[in-house]
């Protein structure tokens, strides 16, 4: 499961509009949206690209994408 409130905190915590996240990392808005709310599944590319967007740790990525013990 996707610790969504860790990767919330880090999109707040980058300073970027949800605009810019999603043009950086190639995601459509809707569907980055779509994520945070738990419609769908984040794909690899996905994953891959908000890391390098993000300027994520492989921690951080792995606490996030990664973690079995999600509340």
């Amino acid at each position: 499961m996707v610790n969504i409130d860790k990767l919330k905190y880090l999109i707040e915590d980058s300073g970027m509009t949800m605009t810019a996240i999603a043009d950086k990392s190639g995601i459509l808005r809707a569907t980055l949206y779509n994520r945070l709310n738990g419609v769908g599944e984040f794909t690899a590319p996905e994953i891959v690209s908000l890391t390098n967007v993000l300027h994520m740790t492989t921690e951080e990525r792995d606490e996030i994408f990664l973690s079995p013990n999600v509340n």
